[in-house]
């Protein structure tokens, strides 16, 4: 089943791309929700699925110092770069 639903979401009927969206749903329906959801033919994760998947496909050998690492955040966060030179 899990092959198909792949085929489904990267062969898209009409061209219509997959939408992903977040949904919370109590413990004791997810049961109930995976199982409607493999009738639709729809891929389910959970956060850690999704984490997990993060983690996996992420490079193991950054060549970075900590010095350009934090300039790359403050310049996501704060708009700017300091210069630490």
């Amino acid at each position: 089943m899990a092959t198909s639903v792949r085929e489904k979401l990267s062969n898209p009927i009409d061209g219509l791309a997959p939408e992903r969206f977040f949904v919370d749903i109590p413990q004791s329906d997810r049961i109930l929700f995976q199982l409607f959801a493999d009738k639709m033919g729809w891929l389910v994760k959970s956060k850690q699925n999704l984490w997990d998947e993060f983690v996996s496909n992420s490079p193991e050998d950054i060549d970075l110092s900590d010095e350009e690492i934090m300039e790359e955040v403050r310049a996501v966060r704060y708009g700017k770069v300091q210069d630490n030179h």
